[in-house]
């Protein structure tokens, strides 16, 4: 019997050894988990599990300390509670200032940052609003452990301990066992299916497959600072890996010869554009009428077979960017970027983002989307332009152009803008004071409650102000001989086909119907009276072609015909104004469902 509640009482080892450890950091690591919710997340709540995953991971942690000899693990646990301690004050004081956790992009400036940078940082942040503010309650559970680890050496020190009956202790060591060793089984079976989401998360072989489980409903959850340190650390290392990859392509990019056939050439990149809700392809409200006044006018030509190859800006942005297309051997990050084969054949190139700066609060997707191009040496291969802020509305973009514009003109010049478009938050993305025209009045729908028709309306309104923003850039060039495209990113939900949802359903299986809101999107090409009347035969192919199947992948190799590019990389069957254009080419949503097979024959 003795040998039994003394194997028990072993159970209990890890915690009697460590209990200072491990009270003091379950209290840090409790107090973040529900201190540290999302604040941009209306009705964000702490992880419902916190405790329970945090005790299992303490008693693990305890455990394996319990291994070491004494002497060695007295130091090894100081140096393992100084640097949880540093790493919750780190993602505590990100939070306080930038309404944010530990992000990889965090991480990412912070290794971009200088010794200046660094101490103008540290003057402007550090003081005593640091005890004040929540990072002061690290400090004084910090402070408490301390002082208990004196009062524990002053304790040992004494020789009048009051001394315990053997059986007694060896007793309630096993029965403390029972309970300890009970709560972990307890504690690991409901927490089991977040380790395994940790494990997927972790083990994923690039940064898009990263992205995309953190879009399913089992996606990890990084409770933890130190979690979300780790999780920064590694998906900073998959991009590193693709930099590399890109860096090296940049040696194998070669320009044969370029006539400029299209001296002005204007990329416009809008944000989670449902096509169905343009005026262009029949909406019955009017949210596109300028660009609508321009087909009338035969100045725009609407393409009507046009599909994005994934439902995620991060993965339409590496293929619209790469020469490499779905269904190729390799990466994208084989290939070179277009932009870099433009500026190599002449071009001055100008990028101008209202969404891939790097912040402090930027959320992984916008990390996976803009690492390559925010990276400093590869950002100066692909652009020899940039802006330097972000704005509230799209608008601003007109002003960084016009100021740049101001500087100088470019005879030979490719301009991209990114827009916000209708990203996420509809209701912020158009001045509702000045700029709202739709109310839930304009939708009579009755199947839908009134914070959906609201939703709706502001979506269209987003739509409305878009329309606004692309005509100005068009504006910009009417009297140029230049060439617009317009092509959002992807589609999105917006009760259409589906009434009680909105946004993008990233794990569902991939349907006609899934397709139609998200993958299926609007896509025209606009021309200058200048261009129409000295590129005839172009124009000619543009209005000739618009009705081709086609997919965003293959616009890089469009973009070198309309900039008479002549270079290896260029393919004529993916160009869909070349009469060799393939139009029998699968295209793959998600690199695995051809859209072809999905269409009803509508014709």
């Amino acid at each position: 019997m003795k040998k039994l509640l003394q194997i028990l009482g072993w159970l209990w080892r890890p915690l009697r050894v460590n209990a200072a450890f491990f009270v003091f950091m379950f209290a840090l690591g409790y107090l973040c988990t529900q201190t540290e919710i999302r604040l941009h997340l209306k009705g964000a709540k702490p992880y419902e599990l916190s405790a329970e995953e945090l005790f299992f991971d303490l008693y693990i942690v305890c455990f394996l300390l319990s291994l070491i000899p004494r002497k060695v693990r007295i130091w090894v646990r100081g140096v393992l509670a100084f640097l949880l301690y540093a790493i919750a004050l780190i993602d505590m004081f990100c939070y306080v200032h930038f309404e944010s956790t530990l992000t990889p992009t965090m991480l990412m400036l912070f290794f971009e940052t200088t010794g200046r940078e660094a101490s103008e940082f540290l003057s402007s942040y550090v003081g005593w609003d640091l005890i004040t503010s929540k990072t002061g309650w690290i400090f004084l559970i910090a402070l408490l452990h301390i002082l208990w680890a004196i009062f524990m050496v002053w304790w040992k020190r004494r020789k009048d301990h009051p001394q315990l009956i053997p059986s007694v202790i060896v007793t309630s060591r096993a029965v403390m066992g029972v309970i300890a060793f009970g709560l972990f089984i307890y504690c690991a079976i409901l927490c089991l299916p977040n380790k395994q989401a940790m494990l997927r998360l972790m083990t994923k072989s690039n940064l898009g497959e990263v992205e995309h489980e953190l879009t399913t409903k089992e996606c990890a959850n990084l409770y933890l600072p130190v979690h979300r340190l780790i999780f920064s650390f590694y998906a900073n290392r998959l991009a590193s890996r693709q930099i590399t990859q890109l860096m090296k392509t940049t040696n194998l990019v070669k320009v044969d010869n370029c006539n400029f056939r299209s001296p002005q050439i204007v990329l416009i990149i809008g944000e989670s554009y449902n096509r169905y809700r343009s005026q262009l392809y029949g909406y019955d409200k009017p949210t596109t009428p300028r660009q609508l006044q321009r087909m009338q006018d035969s100045t725009l030509i609407a393409f009507t077979d046009v599909v994005a190859p994934w439902n995620l800006t991060s993965f339409v942005f590496k293929q619209v960017f790469s020469l490499h297309t779905v269904g190729e051997e390799g990466d994208w990050c084989d290939k070179p970027m277009f932009p870099e084969v433009f500026r190599k054949a002449g071009y001055h190139v100008t990028f101008l983002t209202n969404q891939f700066l790097p912040k402090a609060g930027e959320a992984v997707y916008d990390f996976s989307g803009g690492f390559f191009l925010n990276h400093p040496e590869l950002s100066a291969k692909l652009f020899d332009t940039r802006n330097s802020k972000l704005h509230r509305y799209d608008e601003g973009l007109l002003k960084d152009y016009d100021a740049l514009e101001k500087k100088h003109h470019y005879d030979h010049q490719l301009t991209i803008f990114h827009l916000m478009g209708q990203h996420v938050d509809y209701r912020g993305r158009f001045p509702v004071k000045t700029r709202r025209k739709f109310t839930v009045k304009d939708y009579p729908d009755k199947q839908l409650p009134e914070n959906r028709l609201q939703i709706n309306a502001d979506y269209d309104n987003a739509v409305l102000y878009n329309d606004s923003i692309v005509d100005e850039i068009i504006r910009r060039f009417e009297h140029q001989d230049a060439i617009v495209i317009y092509m959002p990113d992807h589609g999105e939900e917006c009760f259409n086909g589906k009434l009680d949802f909105y946004g993008r359903m990233h794990s569902a299986t991939i349907d006609y119907r899934l397709a139609r809101e998200e993958f299926e999107i609007p896509f025209w090409i606009w021309a200058s009276e200048e261009y129409r009347l000295t590129h005839p035969y172009g124009w000619e192919a543009i209005k000739r072609y618009r009705h081709r199947p086609y997919m965003l992948d293959l616009l890089p190799h469009t973009l070198l015909f309309l900039g008479g590019i002549q270079t290896k990389d260029y393919r004529q069957e993916y160009d869909v104004l070349n009469s060799h254009y393939n139009e029998k080419r699968p295209r793959l949503l998600k690199n695995s469902v051809d859209y072809n097979g999905l269409r009803p024959n509508e014709k």
